[in-house]
């Protein structure tokens, strides 16, 4: 039997990526497949990457951060099985999946994964087309991403670490004493401030915690949703808090599970996020569940 080939997407500019670390994981695949190694360059550049190398390799690994992942997620057109390996700051889809938190250990275990051919087919959600993993919003949340954004990267080209994180949330939190009411006009089901649409559970991570934000959440259904009516800080912190535990959202939320597909209204322009990543305002969402998306090493 000859042997597979592989691509390796890496992001060098992803907060755990690094060139002694990139050394290992090449080594890890390489006994289980003959490696390219593919480098982005800018913005975007993962998509195209990985439509191209997705029509001529037996697999596509991707070494980056949460943002990358989306990129060639929003590039595959062939059933090729995904590996991710985290090289992030969060690494919320492979922590969904099971995998090995540690860079190395996740590539020895997806190279084993490829060789004995242990896939799972998971759905993908699509918001305005733009396919997302595990989670999207409007309103909150992805204005909170947007401030993350415009902090920008430290001088070597990585996101801020937790704390900065942290501090950016509560600084957040302490521009919003005064409660928003609902400006969005969610189909079927009400009206709402904000809303958060998940594929998977948790919604993401706080270090090591994950926030289980959306009930009923998961790969093999579709999408799930929370919309609270209100959004003030102290309802925020008290649903971050409850959601560390696995416990519904506090307060006046909707909560919708396995949807096919979900319409929101804004009724003015708001922000929208897909997998931690600004898309930009907008004034209407339609996010659909895509089910049987992709094939993922396990």
């Amino acid at each position: 039997m000859s042997m597979k080939t592989a691509a390796l997407i890496v992001n060098p500019f992803s907060t755990r990526v690094s060139e002694t670390r990139l050394h290992q994981i090449e080594q890890a695949l390489a006994r289980h497949a003959y490696v390219e190694m593919l480098p982005t360059r800018r913005r975007r550049h993962a998509t195209r990457l990985a439509r191209e190398a997705s029509g001529t390799h037996d697999a596509l690994f991707v070494y980056s951060g949460d943002g990358v992942f989306n990129e060639v997620l929003n590039g595959i057109e062939s059933p090729v099985p995904l590996g991710f390996i985290p090289g992030g700051r969060t690494n919320v889809l492979p922590r969904a999946l099971g995998l090995p938190r540690d860079p190395v250990a996740a590539a020895r275990h997806l190279g084993a994964s490829l060789a004995e051919d242990r896939t799972r087919t998971i759905a993908l959600g699509r918001a305005n087309g733009r396919r997302f993993a595990f989670a999207a919003g409007v309103g909150f949340d992805a204005e909170f991403v947007r401030k993350m954004e415009e902090r920008g990267r430290t001088h070597d080209g990585r996101l801020p670490g937790d704390v900065v994180v942290a501090w950016l949330l509560l600084r957040h939190l302490a521009g919003r004493s005064r409660k928003e009411t609902p400006g969005l006009e969610l189909e079927g089901l009400g009206r709402a401030a904000s809303v958060l649409v998940a594929n998977a559970d948790p919604y993401t991570y706080a270090g090591p915690f994950g926030l289980h934000l959306v009930p009923g959440a998961t790969f093999d259904r579709g999408l799930a949703a929370a919309a609270p009516r209100e959004v003030g800080a102290r309802g925020v912190v008290s649903s971050m808090i409850r959601s560390l535990a696995g416990r519904a959202p506090a307060g006046d939320v909707l909560i919708a599970e396995n949807l096919d597909r979900l319409e929101v209204d804004c009724d003015a322009p708001l922000p929208l996020h897909v997998d931690g990543e600004d898309l930009g305002d907008v004034t209407h969402v339609l996010f659909e569940s895509e089910p049987g998306a992709v094939r993922v090493l396990i």
